[in-house]
Protein backbone atom coordinates (compact mmCIF):
# COMPACT_ATOMS: atom_id res chain seq x y z
CA UNK A 1 0.00 0.00 0.00
CA UNK A 2 1.16 3.46 -0.69
CA UNK A 3 1.94 6.30 2.13
CA UNK A 4 -0.93 7.89 0.23
CA UNK A 5 -3.26 5.31 0.54
CA UNK A 6 -2.75 5.12 4.15
CA UNK A 7 -2.98 9.06 5.34
CA UNK A 8 -6.64 9.88 6.13
CA UNK A 9 -6.50 13.49 6.87
CA UNK A 10 -7.40 12.97 10.66
CA UNK A 11 -6.13 14.00 13.59
CA UNK A 12 -5.12 10.95 16.00
CA UNK A 13 -6.41 12.06 19.77
CA UNK A 14 -4.66 9.27 22.19
CA UNK A 15 -4.16 6.93 19.01
CA UNK A 16 -7.90 7.31 17.90
CA UNK A 17 -8.89 8.76 14.64
CA UNK A 18 -10.56 12.47 15.23
CA UNK A 19 -13.36 13.92 13.09
CA UNK A 20 -14.20 16.15 9.94
CA UNK A 21 -14.89 19.59 10.76
CA UNK A 22 -15.46 22.58 8.28
CA UNK A 23 -11.70 23.88 9.05
CA UNK A 24 -9.41 21.91 6.54
CA UNK A 25 -6.31 22.56 4.35
CA UNK A 26 -3.77 20.86 2.26
CA UNK A 27 -0.08 20.38 1.51
CA UNK A 28 1.48 21.79 -1.44
CA UNK A 29 4.43 20.87 -4.06
CA UNK A 30 6.83 23.19 -3.86
CA UNK A 31 7.86 22.70 -7.05
CA UNK A 32 5.04 23.32 -9.11
CA UNK A 33 2.53 25.00 -6.51
CA UNK A 34 0.03 21.90 -6.97
CA UNK A 35 -2.44 20.66 -4.10
CA UNK A 36 -1.33 17.13 -2.65
CA UNK A 37 -4.23 15.08 -1.41
CA UNK A 38 -5.80 14.30 1.09
CA UNK A 39 -7.04 17.28 2.43
CA UNK A 40 -6.63 18.02 6.55
CA UNK A 41 -8.99 18.35 8.93
CA UNK A 42 -8.45 21.27 11.92
CA UNK A 43 -8.51 19.64 15.65
CA UNK A 44 -11.63 21.35 16.83
CA UNK A 45 -11.12 22.91 20.33
CA UNK A 46 -13.38 19.61 22.06
CA UNK A 47 -10.56 17.51 20.43
CA UNK A 48 -7.62 19.64 21.85
CA UNK A 49 -9.22 19.42 25.46
CA UNK A 50 -9.61 16.02 24.80
CA UNK A 51 -6.37 15.00 23.80
CA UNK A 52 -5.04 17.13 27.07
CA UNK A 53 -7.17 15.41 29.13
CA UNK A 54 -5.93 12.05 28.80
CA UNK A 55 -2.30 13.46 28.25
CA UNK A 56 -2.88 14.68 32.25
CA UNK A 57 -4.57 11.47 32.44
CA UNK A 58 -1.34 9.28 31.75
CA UNK A 59 0.98 11.34 33.07
CA UNK A 60 1.27 9.50 36.48
CA UNK A 61 1.14 6.37 34.73
CA UNK A 62 4.39 7.57 32.56
CA UNK A 63 6.53 9.48 35.42
CA UNK A 64 5.92 6.23 37.41
CA UNK A 65 7.22 4.10 34.38
CA UNK A 66 10.83 2.75 34.50
CA UNK A 67 14.08 3.54 33.17
CA UNK A 68 14.13 -0.26 31.64
CA UNK A 69 10.11 0.47 30.67
CA UNK A 70 10.62 3.61 28.97
CA UNK A 71 13.96 2.15 26.73
CA UNK A 72 11.84 -0.65 25.36
CA UNK A 73 9.10 2.06 24.06
CA UNK A 74 11.94 4.38 22.78
CA UNK A 75 13.44 1.60 21.08
CA UNK A 76 10.10 0.61 19.73
CA UNK A 77 9.50 3.60 18.13
CA UNK A 78 13.11 3.78 16.83
CA UNK A 79 12.15 0.30 14.63
CA UNK A 80 8.91 1.81 13.90
CA UNK A 81 10.18 5.05 12.35
CA UNK A 82 13.21 2.60 10.06
CA UNK A 83 10.73 0.22 9.02
CA UNK A 84 8.14 3.02 7.91
CA UNK A 85 11.37 4.77 6.15
CA UNK A 86 10.26 4.51 2.39
CA UNK A 87 7.28 5.54 2.81
CA UNK A 88 8.26 8.95 5.32
CA UNK A 89 10.71 9.81 2.62
CA UNK A 90 8.65 9.56 -0.36
CA UNK A 91 5.96 11.69 1.48
CA UNK A 92 8.47 13.82 2.53
CA UNK A 93 9.69 14.48 -0.70
CA UNK A 94 6.31 15.57 -2.54
CA UNK A 95 5.51 17.78 0.66
CA UNK A 96 9.02 19.54 1.15
CA UNK A 97 10.78 18.97 -2.39
CA UNK A 98 14.05 17.91 -0.19
CA UNK A 99 16.45 15.57 -1.34
CA UNK A 100 15.42 12.14 -0.94
CA UNK A 101 19.17 11.34 0.30
CA UNK A 102 18.88 13.94 2.60
CA UNK A 103 15.39 12.45 3.92
CA UNK A 104 16.93 9.49 4.14
CA UNK A 105 19.55 10.97 6.61
CA UNK A 106 16.77 12.60 8.23
CA UNK A 107 14.99 9.08 9.44
CA UNK A 108 18.30 8.11 10.28
CA UNK A 109 19.03 10.58 12.45
CA UNK A 110 15.41 10.24 13.99
CA UNK A 111 15.42 6.70 15.13
CA UNK A 112 18.90 7.56 16.32
CA UNK A 113 17.61 10.38 18.41
CA UNK A 114 15.06 7.79 19.70
CA UNK A 115 17.77 5.32 20.54
CA UNK A 116 20.03 7.97 22.10
CA UNK A 117 17.70 9.14 24.97
CA UNK A 118 16.93 5.09 25.50
CA UNK A 119 20.29 4.99 26.40
CA UNK A 120 20.02 7.48 28.49
CA UNK A 121 16.91 6.09 30.51
CA UNK A 122 18.35 2.75 30.07
CA UNK A 123 21.58 4.06 31.77
CA UNK A 124 19.44 6.21 34.23
CA UNK A 125 22.31 8.86 35.72
CA UNK A 126 20.13 11.72 33.98
CA UNK A 127 18.15 11.98 36.48
CA UNK A 128 20.88 13.64 38.52
CA UNK A 129 20.30 11.68 42.27
CA UNK A 130 21.53 13.59 45.46
CA UNK A 131 21.71 12.37 48.82
CA UNK A 132 22.49 14.29 51.88
CA UNK A 133 22.34 11.48 55.11
CA UNK A 134 20.96 12.23 58.75
CA UNK A 135 23.16 13.66 61.22
CA UNK A 136 21.09 13.09 64.51
CA UNK A 137 24.07 14.08 66.31
CA UNK A 138 24.82 17.82 65.30
CA UNK A 139 23.11 20.82 66.65
CA UNK A 140 20.32 21.18 65.12
CA UNK A 141 20.04 17.82 63.72
CA UNK A 142 20.15 17.37 60.25
CA UNK A 143 17.70 15.69 58.47
CA UNK A 144 17.98 12.93 55.37
CA UNK A 145 17.64 14.87 52.26
CA UNK A 146 17.39 13.45 48.50
CA UNK A 147 16.46 14.92 45.44
CA UNK A 148 16.19 13.90 41.87
CA UNK A 149 14.73 15.05 38.13
CA UNK A 150 11.11 14.21 37.83
CA UNK A 151 9.27 14.75 34.65
CA UNK A 152 6.82 17.70 34.65
CA UNK A 153 3.65 16.49 32.79
CA UNK A 154 1.88 16.61 29.35
CA UNK A 155 4.20 18.49 26.95
CA UNK A 156 3.31 20.37 23.52
CA UNK A 157 5.56 20.03 20.55
CA UNK A 158 5.57 21.96 17.62
CA UNK A 159 6.68 20.46 14.26
CA UNK A 160 9.46 22.51 12.58
CA UNK A 161 9.16 23.24 8.53
CA UNK A 162 12.33 22.25 7.48
CA UNK A 163 12.89 18.85 8.85
CA UNK A 164 9.81 16.98 8.22
CA UNK A 165 10.84 13.95 10.00
CA UNK A 166 13.58 14.56 12.49
CA UNK A 167 12.57 17.95 14.07
CA UNK A 168 8.91 17.08 13.83
CA UNK A 169 5.96 14.52 15.20
CA UNK A 170 9.00 12.03 16.13
CA UNK A 171 12.12 14.55 16.26
CA UNK A 172 13.69 15.47 19.31
CA UNK A 173 11.65 17.27 21.40
CA UNK A 174 9.24 14.30 21.52
CA UNK A 175 11.85 11.99 21.75
CA UNK A 176 13.26 13.76 25.01
CA UNK A 177 10.01 14.97 26.32
CA UNK A 178 8.95 10.83 26.10
CA UNK A 179 12.25 10.02 27.79
CA UNK A 180 11.87 12.39 30.80
CA UNK A 181 8.18 10.22 31.17
CA UNK A 182 5.92 13.02 29.81
CA UNK A 183 3.32 12.61 27.81
CA UNK A 184 3.44 14.59 24.50
CA UNK A 185 0.99 16.21 21.83
CA UNK A 186 2.24 17.33 18.55
CA UNK A 187 0.65 20.29 16.91
CA UNK A 188 2.05 18.91 12.79
CA UNK A 189 3.43 22.06 10.63
CA UNK A 190 0.94 22.28 7.88
CA UNK A 191 2.99 22.24 5.33
CA UNK A 192 4.00 18.71 5.85
CA UNK A 193 0.59 17.11 7.05
CA UNK A 194 1.03 13.79 5.48
CA UNK A 195 5.07 12.90 6.61
CA UNK A 196 3.28 14.13 9.89
CA UNK A 197 0.53 11.53 10.12
CA UNK A 198 2.35 8.84 8.74
CA UNK A 199 4.88 9.18 11.91
CA UNK A 200 2.14 10.03 14.24
CA UNK A 201 1.06 6.13 13.13
CA UNK A 202 4.35 4.87 13.56
CA UNK A 203 4.10 6.31 17.52
CA UNK A 204 0.82 5.24 18.39
CA UNK A 205 1.75 1.62 17.20
CA UNK A 206 4.45 1.86 19.49
CA UNK A 207 2.92 2.60 22.30
CA UNK A 208 -0.01 0.15 21.52
CA UNK A 209 2.70 -3.11 21.21
CA UNK A 210 4.45 -1.74 24.46
CA UNK A 211 1.25 -1.29 26.50
CA UNK A 212 1.55 2.48 27.63
CA UNK A 213 -1.99 4.37 28.26
CA UNK A 214 -2.90 6.14 25.23
CA UNK A 215 -2.88 9.62 26.34
CA UNK A 216 1.07 9.09 25.89
CA UNK A 217 0.57 11.24 22.36
CA UNK A 218 -1.88 12.35 20.24
CA UNK A 219 -1.43 14.08 17.34
CA UNK A 220 -3.44 17.89 16.03
CA UNK A 221 -3.44 19.52 12.85
CA UNK A 222 -4.35 23.26 12.17
CA UNK A 223 -3.60 25.30 9.34
CA UNK A 224 -2.89 28.43 11.37
CA UNK A 225 -2.57 29.15 15.26
CA UNK A 226 -5.83 28.60 16.86
CA UNK A 227 -5.01 24.55 18.26
CA UNK A 228 -1.43 25.88 18.87
CA UNK A 229 -2.42 28.94 21.02
CA UNK A 230 -5.14 26.69 22.38
CA UNK A 231 -2.82 23.95 23.78
CA UNK A 232 -0.38 26.48 25.03
CA UNK A 233 -3.56 27.98 26.80
CA UNK A 234 -4.72 24.76 28.42
CA UNK A 235 -4.59 24.55 32.25
CA UNK A 236 -3.59 21.20 32.12
CA UNK A 237 -0.17 21.50 29.96
CA UNK A 238 3.21 21.71 31.82
CA UNK A 239 5.48 22.98 28.70
CA UNK A 240 6.61 23.31 25.27
CA UNK A 241 8.88 22.33 22.95
CA UNK A 242 9.09 24.59 19.50
CA UNK A 243 11.10 25.34 16.69
CA UNK A 244 10.52 27.61 14.10
CA UNK A 245 10.80 31.26 13.70
CA UNK A 246 11.15 34.53 16.12
CA UNK A 247 7.74 35.89 15.28
CA UNK A 248 6.31 32.53 16.02
CA UNK A 249 8.15 31.36 19.19
CA UNK A 250 7.82 35.05 20.85
CA UNK A 251 4.03 34.44 20.38
CA UNK A 252 4.39 31.20 22.60
CA UNK A 253 6.41 32.27 25.18
CA UNK A 254 4.22 35.78 25.74
CA UNK A 255 1.36 33.43 25.54
CA UNK A 256 2.69 31.03 28.16
CA UNK A 257 3.51 33.53 30.64
CA UNK A 258 0.20 34.95 30.05
CA UNK A 259 -1.63 31.86 32.36
CA UNK A 260 -2.60 31.74 35.52
CA UNK A 261 0.43 29.39 35.75
CA UNK A 262 2.86 29.99 33.26
CA UNK A 263 4.42 27.50 31.89
CA UNK A 264 7.97 26.85 30.43
CA UNK A 265 8.83 27.41 26.76
CA UNK A 266 11.98 25.26 25.25
CA UNK A 267 11.77 27.37 21.77
CA UNK A 268 14.12 27.37 19.17
CA UNK A 269 13.78 30.70 16.71
CA UNK A 270 16.63 30.62 14.52
CA UNK A 271 20.28 32.64 14.51
CA UNK A 272 22.36 34.30 11.72
CA UNK A 273 25.40 32.10 12.66
CA UNK A 274 28.35 34.62 12.18
CA UNK A 275 31.29 33.24 11.04
CA UNK A 276 34.70 35.44 11.07
CA UNK A 277 37.41 34.94 8.27
CA UNK A 278 40.62 35.65 10.19
CA UNK A 279 43.44 37.19 8.09
CA UNK A 280 46.13 34.31 7.19
CA UNK A 281 43.71 31.65 6.58
CA UNK A 282 41.48 34.26 3.91
CA UNK A 283 45.24 34.67 2.08
CA UNK A 284 46.30 30.99 2.12
CA UNK A 285 43.15 29.39 1.46
CA UNK A 286 40.61 31.93 0.19
CA UNK A 287 39.03 29.69 -2.70
CA UNK A 288 38.71 26.94 -0.55
CA UNK A 289 36.90 28.82 1.92
CA UNK A 290 34.52 30.33 -0.47
CA UNK A 291 33.41 27.16 -1.33
CA UNK A 292 32.80 26.37 1.73
CA UNK A 293 31.12 29.18 2.80
CA UNK A 294 28.70 28.49 -0.05
CA UNK A 295 28.06 25.00 0.16
CA UNK A 296 27.29 25.97 3.80
CA UNK A 297 25.03 28.93 2.88
CA UNK A 298 22.83 27.20 0.25
CA UNK A 299 22.64 23.90 1.75
CA UNK A 300 18.99 22.84 1.60
CA UNK A 301 18.31 26.19 0.14
CA UNK A 302 19.51 27.95 3.11
CA UNK A 303 16.60 26.56 5.03
CA UNK A 304 18.52 25.75 7.90
CA UNK A 305 18.84 27.65 11.41
CA UNK A 306 22.15 26.78 11.21
CA UNK A 307 23.26 28.78 7.80
CA UNK A 308 25.59 31.35 7.95
CA UNK A 309 23.85 34.29 7.16
CA UNK A 310 26.98 37.14 8.84
CA UNK A 311 30.50 36.73 7.33
CA UNK A 312 32.98 39.42 8.85
CA UNK A 313 36.76 39.80 7.10
CA UNK A 314 38.85 42.33 6.35
CA UNK A 315 39.39 43.58 2.83
CA UNK A 316 38.56 40.14 0.81
CA UNK A 317 41.53 38.51 -1.09
CA UNK A 318 40.46 38.29 -4.32
CA UNK A 319 40.59 34.94 -5.31
CA UNK A 320 38.28 34.16 -2.32
CA UNK A 321 35.40 37.32 -3.59
CA UNK A 322 35.70 35.79 -7.27
CA UNK A 323 34.85 32.24 -6.28
CA UNK A 324 32.24 33.02 -3.95
CA UNK A 325 30.47 35.32 -6.48
CA UNK A 326 30.89 33.12 -9.29
CA UNK A 327 29.71 30.03 -7.54
CA UNK A 328 26.45 32.20 -6.25
CA UNK A 329 26.08 33.54 -9.82
CA UNK A 330 26.09 29.52 -11.19
CA UNK A 331 23.42 28.21 -8.54
CA UNK A 332 20.15 26.56 -10.34
CA UNK A 333 17.87 27.98 -8.42
CA UNK A 334 15.90 26.66 -5.56
CA UNK A 335 12.02 25.16 -4.14
CA UNK A 336 11.20 26.50 -0.54
CA UNK A 337 9.19 24.43 1.74
CA UNK A 338 6.14 26.81 1.90
CA UNK A 339 4.30 30.00 0.04
CA UNK A 340 5.27 31.69 3.23
CA UNK A 341 8.82 31.46 3.63
CA UNK A 342 9.47 32.25 -0.28
CA UNK A 343 7.86 35.11 0.41
CA UNK A 344 9.46 36.14 3.66
CA UNK A 345 12.58 35.94 1.71
CA UNK A 346 11.39 37.41 -1.28
CA UNK A 347 10.99 40.59 0.58
CA UNK A 348 13.95 40.27 2.49
CA UNK A 349 16.15 39.99 -0.73
CA UNK A 350 14.35 42.92 -1.81
CA UNK A 351 14.76 45.19 1.14
CA UNK A 352 18.74 44.64 0.70
CA UNK A 353 18.88 44.86 -2.79
CA UNK A 354 21.21 47.12 -3.24
CA UNK A 355 23.77 45.10 -1.37
CA UNK A 356 23.79 42.25 -3.59
CA UNK A 357 26.40 41.85 -6.07
CA UNK A 358 26.42 37.60 -7.60
CA UNK A 359 22.25 36.36 -7.54
CA UNK A 360 21.81 32.70 -8.65
CA UNK A 361 19.26 31.71 -11.31
CA UNK A 362 15.77 31.80 -10.60
CA UNK A 363 13.08 28.72 -10.78
CA UNK A 364 9.85 29.58 -12.40
CA UNK A 365 7.05 28.20 -10.10
CA UNK A 366 5.71 26.98 -7.11
CA UNK A 367 8.11 28.33 -3.99
CA UNK A 368 10.87 29.74 -6.19
CA UNK A 369 14.20 31.38 -4.80
CA UNK A 370 17.16 32.30 -6.13
CA UNK A 371 20.73 32.53 -4.17
CA UNK A 372 22.21 35.84 -3.74
CA UNK A 373 25.24 37.26 -2.00
CA UNK A 374 25.24 40.63 -0.25
CA UNK A 375 28.43 42.67 0.35
CA UNK A 376 28.49 45.88 2.81
CA UNK A 377 31.47 47.57 5.18
CA UNK A 378 31.39 47.48 8.65
CA UNK A 379 30.81 50.77 9.05
CA UNK A 380 27.79 50.33 7.37
CA UNK A 381 26.74 46.85 9.04
CA UNK A 382 27.63 49.14 12.63
CA UNK A 383 24.36 51.59 12.36
CA UNK A 384 22.09 48.81 10.49
CA UNK A 385 20.36 47.18 12.90
CA UNK A 386 18.21 45.52 10.45
CA UNK A 387 21.15 43.98 8.97
CA UNK A 388 21.88 41.98 12.29
CA UNK A 389 18.65 39.79 11.24
CA UNK A 390 18.41 36.34 9.94
CA UNK A 391 17.27 35.94 6.64
CA UNK A 392 16.17 32.49 6.07
CA UNK A 393 16.84 31.42 2.80
CA UNK A 394 19.98 30.96 -0.06
CA UNK A 395 21.90 34.11 1.05
CA UNK A 396 24.61 35.40 3.30
CA UNK A 397 25.86 39.01 4.15
CA UNK A 398 29.60 40.05 3.75
CA UNK A 399 30.96 42.42 6.43
CA UNK A 400 34.16 43.43 4.78
CA UNK A 401 36.44 46.31 6.24
CA UNK A 402 36.26 44.57 9.77
CA UNK A 403 39.99 44.94 11.11
CA UNK A 404 40.93 43.02 14.71
CA UNK A 405 39.22 45.60 16.93
CA UNK A 406 36.13 45.87 14.88
CA UNK A 407 35.97 41.98 14.57
CA UNK A 408 35.83 42.26 18.82
CA UNK A 409 33.26 45.08 18.70
CA UNK A 410 31.21 43.52 16.42
CA UNK A 411 31.01 39.92 18.64
CA UNK A 412 30.28 42.05 21.42
CA UNK A 413 27.80 43.76 19.47
CA UNK A 414 25.74 40.51 19.07
CA UNK A 415 22.40 39.03 19.91
CA UNK A 416 22.07 35.43 20.95
CA UNK A 417 23.06 33.02 18.09
CA UNK A 418 22.97 28.89 18.14
CA UNK A 419 26.50 29.43 16.64
CA UNK A 420 29.76 30.99 15.44
CA UNK A 421 32.16 30.68 13.17
CA UNK A 422 36.25 30.85 13.62
CA UNK A 423 37.99 29.94 10.24
CA UNK A 424 41.58 30.54 10.56
CA UNK A 425 44.95 29.23 11.42
CA UNK A 426 46.70 28.25 14.99
CA UNK A 427 48.78 31.96 14.47
CA UNK A 428 45.55 33.42 13.34
CA UNK A 429 43.98 32.16 17.01
CA UNK A 430 46.67 32.93 19.06
CA UNK A 431 45.92 36.71 17.52
CA UNK A 432 42.71 37.17 18.01
CA UNK A 433 42.14 34.53 20.94
CA UNK A 434 40.02 36.97 22.95
CA UNK A 435 37.06 36.43 19.73
CA UNK A 436 36.70 32.96 21.95
CA UNK A 437 35.87 34.59 25.50
CA UNK A 438 33.41 36.80 24.06
CA UNK A 439 31.87 34.49 21.41
CA UNK A 440 30.93 31.76 24.30
CA UNK A 441 29.06 34.82 25.90
CA UNK A 442 26.89 35.19 22.19
CA UNK A 443 26.51 31.56 21.27
CA UNK A 444 26.18 27.89 21.97
CA UNK A 445 28.51 26.26 20.09
CA UNK A 446 31.54 28.17 18.61
CA UNK A 447 33.22 26.12 15.47
CA UNK A 448 36.91 26.50 14.47
CA UNK A 449 37.94 25.79 10.70
CA UNK A 450 34.65 23.98 9.97
CA UNK A 451 31.08 25.54 8.71
CA UNK A 452 27.93 25.53 11.29
CA UNK A 453 25.57 23.60 9.13
CA UNK A 454 25.27 19.98 10.65
CA UNK A 455 24.25 19.23 14.45
CA UNK A 456 25.86 16.03 15.05
CA UNK A 457 23.26 14.08 17.86
CA UNK A 458 25.84 13.64 20.75
CA UNK A 459 26.07 13.95 24.07
CA UNK A 460 28.47 16.88 24.43
CA UNK A 461 26.13 18.73 21.64
CA UNK A 462 24.32 21.95 22.51
CA UNK A 463 21.91 23.43 19.87
CA UNK A 464 20.97 26.39 21.60
CA UNK A 465 22.22 29.87 22.48
CA UNK A 466 21.13 33.08 24.21
CA UNK A 467 18.20 34.69 23.53
CA UNK A 468 16.48 35.51 20.81
CA UNK A 469 18.18 31.99 19.35
CA UNK A 470 16.48 30.75 21.92
CA UNK A 471 13.97 31.40 24.70
CA UNK A 472 16.16 30.28 27.35
CA UNK A 473 19.73 30.00 26.86
CA UNK A 474 20.73 27.35 29.47
CA UNK A 475 18.86 24.53 27.50
CA UNK A 476 19.87 22.36 24.41
CA UNK A 477 17.02 20.74 21.84
CA UNK A 478 19.58 18.54 20.54
CA UNK A 479 21.68 16.23 22.08
CA UNK A 480 21.14 13.78 25.54
CA UNK A 481 21.12 16.93 27.49
CA UNK A 482 17.51 18.15 25.90
CA UNK A 483 15.72 15.99 28.11
CA UNK A 484 16.83 18.29 30.85
CA UNK A 485 14.39 20.61 29.63
CA UNK A 486 11.15 18.66 30.75
CA UNK A 487 11.80 17.66 34.34
CA UNK A 488 12.29 19.21 37.68
CA UNK A 489 14.36 18.65 41.05
CA UNK A 490 12.34 17.55 43.52
CA UNK A 491 13.26 16.61 47.63
CA UNK A 492 12.02 14.12 49.72
CA UNK A 493 13.06 14.73 53.17
CA UNK A 494 13.04 12.25 55.70
CA UNK A 495 11.35 9.47 54.08
CA UNK A 496 11.29 6.29 54.41
CA UNK A 497 13.25 3.60 51.93
CA UNK A 498 10.23 1.84 50.75
CA UNK A 499 8.72 5.28 49.73
CA UNK A 500 11.51 6.59 47.94
CA UNK A 501 11.83 6.49 44.25
CA UNK A 502 14.35 3.22 43.19
CA UNK A 503 17.16 6.01 42.44
CA UNK A 504 17.15 7.23 46.18
CA UNK A 505 17.27 4.33 48.26
CA UNK A 506 20.63 3.44 49.88
CA UNK A 507 21.07 0.01 48.02
CA UNK A 508 21.18 1.93 44.62
CA UNK A 509 19.26 -0.38 43.00
CA UNK A 510 19.48 1.09 39.55
CA UNK A 511 22.87 1.33 39.82
CA UNK A 512 23.55 4.90 38.55
CA UNK A 513 25.90 7.67 39.28
CA UNK A 514 24.70 9.61 42.27
CA UNK A 515 26.13 12.23 44.90
CA UNK A 516 26.33 11.02 48.40
CA UNK A 517 27.61 13.45 50.50
CA UNK A 518 29.15 15.45 48.54
CA UNK A 519 31.37 13.03 46.48
CA UNK A 520 30.55 11.00 43.74
CA UNK A 521 29.50 7.48 43.90
CA UNK A 522 30.12 5.14 40.89
CA UNK A 523 27.99 2.10 40.73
Amino acid sequence: MSADAELTGLSLIGGQPGDRHDESFRAYHPTDGRGLDPFYFSASDFEVDEAVKIAAAAAPVLAASSGAERTVLLRAMADGVDAAADALVERAHLETALPRPRLTGEVARTSNQLRLFATVVAEGSWVMARIDTADSGRTPPKPDIRSMLRPLGPVAVFGASNFPIAFSVAGGDTASALAAGNPVIVKAHPAHPGTSELAGRVLTRAIESCGFPAGTFSLLFDAGTRVGSALVRHPLMRAVGFTGSFKGGRALMDLAASRAQPIPVYAEMGSANPVFILPRALRERGESLAAGLHASFTLGAGQFCTKPGLVFLDTPEAPFLAKLRSLTANDPGFALLSSAIAKTFGKGLQERSVLQTAEGQRQGAGFAAHAALQETDYAAFAVSPALHQELFGPSTLLITNTNREQMFAAARALEGHLTATILGTEEDLREYAELISILETKVGRVIFNGFPTGVEVTHAMVHGGPYPATSDGRSTSVGSQAILRFARPVCYQNLPQDALPAELKDDNPRKILRLWNGAWQTP
